[in-house]
C-alpha cells in the first residue's frame, strides 16, 4: 500500500522559504509521477508541480514557477519542494500525492482530484 507522509510546513514570513518533504513507502518500483498540490483556505485544490520519477520530467504551474523547486531523493524514498520567495498567497495545505499515469503540465488540468494517493497535507502559513 502506497503511504505519502508530508513534513516541514510552518509560519513565515514573506520572502522566506521553506522546504517540504514527502517520505514515501508502498511503490513497486514502476515509475510514478509524484504531484504537489495546495489548497488555499476558502478555496480548491490547486495543482502545483507534478515529477515524473521515470526521467525526472517536472513541470510548474505558473504560479511558483522560478520560486519553487521540486526534487526528488530516490535513495531515501523522500520528494522536496524547496519553496523560495514566499508570498501571502501561499498559504495553503499543501498535499503530496502520487499516481501511475494521472499528472498536469500545466494550470488547465482537470486531473488533481482523480490523484491515486494522498498524504495527510501539512499547512503553510505566508504572513507579516
Amino acid at each position: 500500500e502506497v503511504q505519502l507522509v508530508e513534513s516541514g510546513g510552518g509560519v513565515v514570513q514573506p520572502g522566506e522559504f521553506l522546504r517540504l518533504s514527502c517520505a514515501a513507502s508502498g511503490f513497486t518500483g514502476t515509475p510514478y509521477y509524484l504531484n504537489w498540490v495546495r489548497q488555499p483556505p476558502g478555496s480548491g485544490l490547486k495543482w502545483v508541480s507534478s515529477l515524473y520519477t521515470g526521467d525526472d520530467t517536472i513541470y510548474y504551474s505558473d504560479f511558483v514557477k522560478g520560486r519553487f523547486t521540486s526534487s526528488v531523493d530516490s535513495a531515501k524514498n523522500t520528494l522536496y519542494l524547496q519553496m523560495n520567495n514566499l508570498k501571502p498567497e501561499d498559504t495553503a495545505v499543501y498535499y503530496c500525492t502520487a499516481d501511475p499515469t494521472l499528472h498536469c503540465t500545466d494550470d488547465r488540468c482537470p486531473n488533481v482530484p482523480n490523484f491515486a494517493y494522498w498524504g495527510e497535507g501539512t499547512q503553510v502559513t505566508v504572513s507579516s
